[in-house]
Parts: structure tokens; sequence; C-alpha cells
């Protein structure tokens, strides 16, 4: 890992591209976190870069796993996620056909208990008791207990090598704001992450930002990637009908 590009200064943090900040950092077999909701807040450019690297055999924690063809469904179809750690899958026919093929490995998690063992990893909490999922396919094998008259299930934290978030600006010590609704799962992946690589729309100086405004400080993020027009897909477009 480049001591260059993590840690150090904050001005090392900027990275040429989504490829350079990948090139020494990502690997076969690791574990990644990856923010987003569907595909609003998705690190899309740092996602692409992620396919063309070719590492394969990767774990991919994310709340989602994209769509046919976009973010996290270009790893699908190249074969390169052996695992998904996931909530909600149901809008990708490449990652249903794969995993009722027997060909994708996958941890169901509800989405609050996904949301709260990626915290837990970022707060070195090793692991937590819910009441989430008691008495369904999401308990069995771990461990159990009661508390209060009421039973419940051991979750553990999740704790990633890379996290891949995306945010909408960044100063270049690597404080991030996040834009309304695409803060979604990013901060709690980002702090998760050994290593985190923020895609950013915007750089600004250090000092720009009022320490207020600040959603995530840059003490989680190592590297920024700076991608100004991102596509923003709609995932469900829905429309009024004409009168």
């Amino acid at each position: 890992m480049s001591s260059q590009s993590v840690g150090g200064g904050s001005a090392r943090k900027r990275c040429a591209d989504a490829a350079a900040a990948l090139r020494d950092l990502v690997a076969d077999g690791q574990t990644l976190a990856v923010g987003g909701f569907g595909l609003c807040g998705i690190p899309e450019a740092l996602i692409a870069a992620l396919r063309d690297s070719g590492v394969k055999d990767l774990t991919v924690i994310s709340n989602n796993a994209g769509v046919d063809g976009f973010g996290l469904g270009q790893l699908l179809e190249t074969r390169q996620i052996r695992k998904m750690i996931s909530s909600y899958v149901g809008e990708n026919k490449e990652f249903e056909r794969q995993f009722l093929g027997g060909e994708l490995e996958l941890e169901f998690n509800p989405q609050g208990t996904l949301a709260e063992r990626l915290r837990a990893g970022g707060a070195g909490i090793p692991a937590f008791f819910t009441a989430t999922g008691y008495g369904t396919v999401v308990a069995e094998g771990k461990e159990t207990r009661e508390f209060g008259g009421k039973h419940y299930v051991l979750e553990t934290a999740l704790v990633a090598d890379v996290s891949l978030v995306k945010a909408w600006k960044a100063d270049e010590a690597g404080n991030l704001v996040f834009r309304k609704t695409a803060r979604n799962f990013n901060p709690a992946c980002a702090m998760a992450g050994k290593v985190c690589v923020a895609e950013v729309e915007e750089v600004v100086p250090t000092g720009t930002i009022d320490p207020d405004h600040v959603h995530l400080p840059g003490i989680y993020v190592d590297r920024i990637v700076l991608n100004p027009t991102p596509e923003k897909r709609i995932e469900q477009r829905t429309v009024r009908g004409a009168k």
C-alpha cells in the first residue's frame, strides 16, 4: 500500500482517478463494504474501476447488489463476486440466477441489522443482540438469549478490508458531506473499512466546510476520487398518468 496516498498529510489523499485509487489496494479474496441504497449514492466510478481491475473471489457487503449492468451488477456479470452480504437484492435478475443456481453465496440480513453490524464494526464492538429475526431463518445457527422475557439473536460485527463510498463533497483532508438520502449506508460502510476510498462530486480546500456541516470526519477516509459528473440513474421511474 502506498504511503503517499494512504494516511500521512491531507494532500496525499487525492488520487488521479478511480483506477489509481484502487491499483495497489484491492486484491483477490478481499471483503469490501460498498455504500449506497439501490442506485442512490453508489460509488459508480469506483465500482467500474474495481471491475476493470480484474480482482475476483470477493465478498461484498452492500444493502443491494446493483441492477443488471450497473453498479455491483457489473461485478456479478464478470463473476468477480463470490459472496454477497446484503439486505435487498430483488432488482437484479443475474443475482437471482446465480444464487438459485448455487453459483453465488448469500448472507441475508434485515436492513436495520445490516446497518448495525456495519456500525458495530466501525465502533470496535464485536457483536450485539437484537430481537429482529428471532424465530426466522435469519436466526438459524446463531446464538440466542432471553432478556426481560424477550428473545434475541446474537449478530456479529462486519469489518471490511476496503470500503468504497460515495459523497457529495470532500475537502482535501477527506472530511465528507453527503447529499440528502444519498447518505444512506455510506458513513457506516466508511467506518467499517480498514481503508476507505471516497468518490465525490466536488473537492474543496481544507477549512472550507463548516465543521458543523461535516457528516463524516476525514480520519475515516484514506483516499479521495473526483467524479464530477456521475450518472445518478433512477432505479424505478414513476410518472403520473395522463389525465
